[in-house]
Parts: C-alpha cells; structure tokens; sequence
C-alpha cells in the first residue's frame, strides 16, 4: 500500500500551448510501469479550457466542481456538472474546461501508451468555444 498526501507534488500552471486562460493542474497519482494510469485535478478558471486533443487509450473525466462545457469533434457543445462521469474514447478529438462566468475543475484519468497519455491539437478558437 502506498499513500500520496494531498500537497506532496506541487501544482503546476496549465502550459499556454496546451490552454486558454488561468488553469492549474495537480498530479494526484502517475502509478510505475507495468501500470499505465495518470491521474490530475485540473481547475479551470472561467473561460479557461483545454486545446483540441486526443487520447490514445481514451480519457475518463470526473467533475468536482463548478460547470464546465465539453465537445467532441464534430458535435455539440454540452454542459458538465459535478458529479458527471464523461468518456472519451481512444483517439476521439476533443475539448473540455469551464463555461464562459463558471470556474470548473475534474479528474482527468488516462492511461499511458508508449509513454504517452495525450497528443496536443490546435487551440479551440472563441467561435468554437462560445457555439
């Protein structure tokens, strides 16, 4: 058994290439090799979002708080609230983070493959993000 205190990593500011806005993410458990999970508390501060991307084994998000939109490629803009589970599934391009006046924050699970746990897109332009 292994037990990873709240505040033992620090949080880290969301990097511009991969963001829009004010977000923080905080590692919560990246488990050793064989294992392939990662896992983050990331918070997004209104307007704040991901840029378009992808998973190679799929993402899992779990809302903590606030409200937030998503979008997958291609589809609507859908509101997420607390306690709202979303799948993504492998490869499926898409976005995610707070409504335009809401700060959000979710869980974000992925699990590695080859070592990599997201492929980076373009950003999501404000048409996109306001639709």
């Amino acid at each position: 058994m292994e037990i990873r205190r709240a505040g033992a990593e620090p949080s880290g500011r969301g990097p511009a290439e991969w963001f829009t806005g004010t977000v923080r993410v905080d590692p919560l458990f990246a488990a050793p090799d064989p294992v392939r999970v990662a896992m983050a508390l990331v918070t997004f501060e209104p307007g704040a979002r991901t840029a378009w991307h992808t998973h190679p084994l799929g993402q899992t998000v779990i809302v903590t708080a606030g409200l937030g939109w998503a979008q997958r490629e291609g589809g609507p803009v859908e509101e997420i609230r607390p306690g709202d589970v979303v799948w993504f599934p492998p490869g499926e391009k898409h976005w995610h983070g707070a409504t335009a006046t809401t700060g959000m924050s979710h869980i974000a699970i992925q699990e590695r493959l080859d070592g990599k746990t997201v492929e980076w897109l373009e950003q999501v332009n404000e048409a996109e993000y306001r639709r």
